[in-house]
């Protein structure tokens, strides 16, 4: 696909919005005025005239040979009190909005999310409910952004339950995130930087030392700071690849250098039904868990064996049972709309059982292909990717259902390239929310994080400014490197003492 941008010289949001029509194109930017091409390309265009008077907008999409165009207009003084940011951003909305539809048209698709492309959409909703209230948002949601009024629902739903949560938030707030970059297999459908224990089971203990010096280095920077521990997080990859023995160090560590008196909730994901058994979630008990997260993605044990997972769906039962018998009480489980060989049926008898188990909480998220998926370099991508109108009946039959028995939406984001361009949404019985989940998906303080493939995000606690620190991707990296990784933490200090100036 060609992507023509005349008269503006960035093209980052219009081809993310491309990008929702055709996902595995690759995509050529060209600055400039169109050229002639062949008759059988598909392409776009969005274009800025500036005017003294006024300023004209306009779009073009190309596919094989049909065409369709599109343009708006706005008196330059509309502009006028516009810093920069806020002129490009309104720029891009309006070639935005021109483009969408026409690309609509020929793909015979319209994403309920409209032009809206990124992660946070919640966020977005929230700031401009704070600014000009509930009715002006879904209005600028539904008529500015394109938003389906269903999915402008489904974000104000979320938001309204995040609220309470958000309100507790102090300055000093932080939360701590700890990357266990391990799995027993690779699923098909994934991309997260993470490592099989067949190839690297080697170096796994001395990734639990390497981690467990990052975690007391960390904590105490945070003593220094005077910053308050609101929720730590143990994710991955699938951290019960670990042993017992190697949980138990690792989640002591956190309680022997960090303050938890503040702490109200420590989640560990336990992941996949094939690691958990009795010693394991023994051993988390003992070291007082409040929260698990068992990850069945589904229960049709076909797709399982095609997304290249080694485990039953009676597996993931007899998992569950065993939680609870060992007294956890607040257990999360994932599932995934659109995977191969799935169907809307099939994904129903999913949730169905899944409601039938009773968890505190389910997270349905949608699939996404990224291109180092192992799915996405298969040549038969397309018939592994459902089409989104299955995807959106699986959700859509997930919200009915999940609403009656009593769930609510409480965090909700997006990735590019999801079937459908859908989202994913944690769903929670009342009291029962990861508050950890809400924050970040909202950015609403400081989480610091450690391991291999681990990004903090400093917060500044009086304004919307937020600074990266990235941790190295792999672990053999982080293992070799882990000087540099604790160097690195030390920037966090320079933020805060920027922040408190």
């Amino acid at each position: 696909m060609i992507l023509w941008i005349e008269g503006y010289d960035r093209h980052y949001e219009m081809e993310n919005l491309c990008r929702i029509f055709f996902p595995y194109q690759k995509i050529q930017v060209v600055l400039g005025r169109p050229e002639e091409t062949a008759e059988d390309a598909i392409q776009a265009g969005v274009g800025v005239e500036e005017g003294a008077e006024e300023i004209r907008f306009f779009a073009w999409v190309s596919i094989h040979g049909e065409r369709r165009q599109d343009h708006g207009s706005a008196p330059a003084g509309e502009f006028s009190g516009y810093s920069d940011f806020e002129r490009r951003r309104e720029y891009e909305r309006r070639m935005g909005v021109l483009l969408f539809p026409l690309l609509a048209e020929l793909c015979d698709c319209r994403p309920k999310w409209g032009i809206l492309t990124g992660i946070h959409p919640v966020k977005l909703f929230r700031q401009l409910f704070e600014q000009k209230g509930m009715e002006a948002a879904e209005a600028y949601f539904q008529g500015a952004l394109l938003v389906s009024p269903e999915k402008t629902a489904l974000a104000r739903r979320t938001m309204e339950t995040q609220l309470p949560f958000l309100a507790q938030n102090r300055p000093e707030s932080c939360s701590l995130y700890l990357s266990v970059p391990f799995c027993p297999t690779r699923c098909s459908y994934c991309s997260f930087v993470s490592q099989t224990v067949e190839r690297s089971a080697r170096l796994i203990p001395q990734y639990v030392d390497q981690l467990c010096r990052e975690v007391e280095y960390t904590g105490a920077i945070a003593r220094e700071l005077g910053l308050r521990l609101e929720s730590a997080y143990i994710g991955g990859g699938t951290p019960t690849t670990l042993n017992p023995e190697q949980l138990t160090r690792l989640i002591t560590t956190v309680q022997q250098t960090w303050d938890l008196s503040h702490c109200r909730e420590f989640t560990v994901e336990v992941g996949r039904p094939d690691t958990i058994d009795r010693p394991k979630l023994e051993a988390l008990r003992a070291c007082g868990i409040s929260r698990i997260s068992i990850n069945p993605q589904t229960l049709n044990d076909h797709v399982l064996e095609v997304i290249g997972r080694r485990h039953s769906a009676q597996q993931t039962i007899e998992a569950y049972e065993l939680a609870r018998q060992l007294g956890f009480d607040n257990i999360n489980m994932d599932l995934i709309a659109g995977l191969p060989d799935d169907t809307a049926e099939s994904f129903a008898a999913t949730l169905d059982r899944i409601l039938e188990l009773d968890p505190e909480n389910i997270t349905v998220h949608s699939l996404a292909l990224k291109h180092s998926a192992r799915m996405i370099q298969q040549e038969d991508v397309e018939r592994f990717h459902n089409d989104g109108a299955t995807a959106a009946a699986m959700l859509e039959y997930a919200d009915e259902k999940l609403t009656a028995a009593g769930y609510a939406p409480y965090y909700l984001y997006r990735q590019s390239r999801m079937v459908g361009n859908l989202e994913n949404v944690g769903w929670a019985k009342p009291g029962t929310e990861c508050y950890y989940n809400i924050i970040t998906m909202d950015e609403t303080h400081t989480v610091l994080a450690c391991g291999a493939g681990a990004v903090s995000k400093i917060k500044d606690p009086g304004s919307d400014f937020l600074r990266r620190i990235f941790n190295f991707k792999y672990s053999y990296e982080y293992c070799s490197r882990n000087e540099e990784i604790l160097a690195r933490k030390d920037e966090v200090k320079t933020l805060y003492e920027q922040f408190c100036k």
